[in-house]
């Protein structure tokens, strides 16, 4: 008669021989639910950015595809907004310059590079509302650095910035514009890119407790546009010019659009420059450690 007894099971290690295997295997990672204590959440937000730059070619990778999967369809895609911004510096460049008694050729370069700027400036902080909310889904699936979310949000801003470049070009080859080629340029470029940086992580981190943040910031940043020097010129105001230094879009604009107009920036704003970006990042990357705990359950 066969024998229809179960199959013989495996013979189970005994509790030193189990004990090895696991300690040679190492320990298991373990989520520490445990409140952070002391300087433990600048310490973890400081690791989060070491760990997000480190994975830099995945948000690169990342914010391309979300410029691919937003104009997927499209004939021209991005060109779009470069040709409708086209048309709106030819046609504003024509009647400001009539109003404000300016010669086109001073007026319709200086306004191109500053609408142009200040869509790239307005892009970010409407974007970074939606950086942790928009990303929902990928943060609530696996665990990865938080800040590679803005660095997602802020190569995809970039990318589409790059796409209006052209018309200042052609603007300032139309004109012979040449930019100042001193130390200005790299630094403007560098603290551009850094305060961008951390205003996609600043308003990411707001847009993601409170959700009336793109309102907010939209009435915001269009009281902006009509005090910020973009359409009329900083040489129009001739008493209380010091007081446009209390305006943090002004400088952050005019250490980029002065050298590349061929025009040197004065010291104060330089200075009031940085002095506005080292805010920035403290309230930013402060506000950033106190709250990253807590961004999975936001949004």
């Amino acid at each position: 008669m066969a024998d229809v007894s179960s199959p013989r099971r495996p013979p189970v290690p005994d509790e030193p021989e189990l004990r090895s295997e696991i300690a040679a295997q190492g320990p298991e990672p373990v989520l520490d639910l445990r409140p952070e204590k002391g300087f433990a959440h600048i310490r973890h937000a400081a690791r989060d950015f070491r760990d997000g730059f480190a994975l830099f070619r995945l948000g690169w990778t990342l914010g391309w595809l979300d410029i691919k999967l937003r104009y997927r369809g499209s004939m021209l895609g991005p060109f779009w907004m470069t040709i409708s911004t086209a048309i709106l510096v030819g046609s504003m460049g024509v009647l400001y310059a009539t109003l404000f008694h300016i010669e086109l050729r001073i007026y319709l370069p200086f306004l191109s590079f500053s609408l142009i700027l200040w869509a790239y400036l307005n892009t970010t902080v409407s974007d970074g509302c939606a950086t942790f909310t928009s990303s929902s889904g990928l943060i609530h699936a696996m665990r990865m650095p938080f800040s590679l979310h803005v660095l997602r949000v802020t190569v995809r801003n970039f990318l589409t910035f790059l796409h209006s470049v052209g018309v200042i070009a052609l603007v300032f080859i139309i004109f012979r514009i040449a930019p100042v080629p001193d130390w200005q340029i790299p630094a403007g470029l560098v603290l551009w890119g850094t305060d961008l940086y951390a205003i996609t992580l600043l308003t990411g981190v707001l847009g993601a407790r409170f959700r009336d943040m793109p309102p907010v910031t939209a009435s915001i940043m269009q009281i902006l546009f009509f005090v910020t020097p973009v359409l009329w010129k900083p040489d129009l105001i001739y008493a209380g010019r010091q007081y446009m230094l209390l305006d943090p879009c002004y400088p952050l604009i005019e250490i980029i659009r002065g050298p590349f107009m061929g025009l040197s920036v004065r010291p104060s704003i330089w200075l009031v420059a940085v002095l506005y970006s080292i805010a920035l990042w403290i309230v930013s990357f402060s506000l950033f450690a106190r709250m990253r705990a807590r961004l999975a359950y936001w949004v």
